[in-house]
């Protein structure tokens, strides 16, 4: 098939990205390298099945020559607050966008969207039936408001001119390719670890988070892609762990002499994230396989080996 990734230099699309060009698919990946990393598509820049495209989503984008998929993977992360109109502009006008695109194609649009839609959750674990509790106005809302406008346009790209939409809840994802500065926990760690810096443990480190290694979550977005399952539906690791409990575990598997320090909790830090895969497990016939320590070991094996001798490590 020939698939169009955007977000594609990113640490989620690259995978998915040389995942699909693996399996045999024609690739036109779309990136305008504000997070995205060269090095991250360097490997299938200059191949026959993967072309890029240096562009922002939120301006007119001309691909010619047919499209079977869409992946729209493009967002900053949400661990990122310095850009809110460029999050709301991506999750808005990008998404619209590329479902016009989608329409025109004939293509199934898969939309990554994200656990930030539930907000701080009173219902857990987290399941698709759940409006969550979020605030349009909080700190976080610019990244969960772009996602929860992306899901309720893809709906009604789907319901109104028939797009074949697919809606993907993703939870905490890792591995290699996080960029060390994007704001997320465990690079956070990982990097402070591997330095000897002390890790800043928010609060008294009891909220929970479910992380999900990154070839779990590309199996997750393809077989979604390839279903009748227009979602959302969650995606991720229901393995739930304190965020102190964390701490401890990179420490001990970086060897390090790093010790844990108290630091301000947030406001509008969710207490518990862990998602009800039951729908994808019986729609999708998937779960995760990758188990916390061996993706944490494989993690910190690429910060040591490809990030330690940046100047933003």
């Amino acid at each position: 098939m020939r698939m169009l990734v955007t977000g594609a230099a990113g640490f989620l699309g690259s995978h998915l990205a040389q995942r699909l060009v693996a399996d045999g698919h024609e690739v036109v990946g779309v990136d305008d390298f504000s997070s995205g990393r060269w090095e991250n598509v360097a490997d299938l820049v200059g191949g026959d099945r993967f072309h890029l495209v240096r562009g922002d989503v939120v301006e007119p984008l001309t691909v010619s020559g047919p499209l079977d998929r869409i992946f729209h993977l493009a967002s900053p992360v949400s661990g990122h607050r310095e850009r809110p109109i460029a999050t709301l502009r991506t999750g808005a006008e990008g998404t619209r966008r590329l479902l016009d695109l989608a329409e025109t194609a004939g293509a199934v649009f898969v939309l990554a969207s994200s656990s930030e839609v539930y907000g701080d959750p009173e219902v857990h674990p987290q399941v698709e039936t759940d409006a969550g509790r979020v605030s349009p106005v909080g700190p976080r809302a610019s990244y969960g408001e772009a996602k929860r406008f992306a899901e309720a346009l893809a709906t009604a790209y789907g319901e109104a001119r028939g797009v074949a939409v697919r809606i993907a809840r993703i939870f905490n994802t890792y591995g290699p390719r996080m960029r060390p500065d994007d704001g997320r926990v465990i690079p956070s760690f990982v990097t402070r670890a591997l330095t000897g810096r002390p890790l800043p443990v928010f609060g008294t480190g009891q909220q929970t988070r479910s992380f999900c290694y990154v070839s779990d979550m590309v199996e997750a977005l393809i077989a979604l892609a390839e279903s009748a399952c227009a979602g959302p539906v969650n995606l991720g690791n229901p393995d739930e762990v304190r965020v102190l409990d964390l701490a401890r575990e990179i420490v001990r598997l970086a060897g390090s002499r790093s010790s844990l320090e108290a630091a301000p909790l947030p406001s509008g830090d969710p207490a518990r994230r862990r998602p009800d895969v039951t729908l994808a497990l019986r729609t999708l016939g998937w779960r995760p396989t990758v188990s916390r320590r061996e993706g944490l070991e494989r993690t910190i094996d690429y910060f040591r080996q490809h990030e330690m001798s940046r100047d933003d490590a």
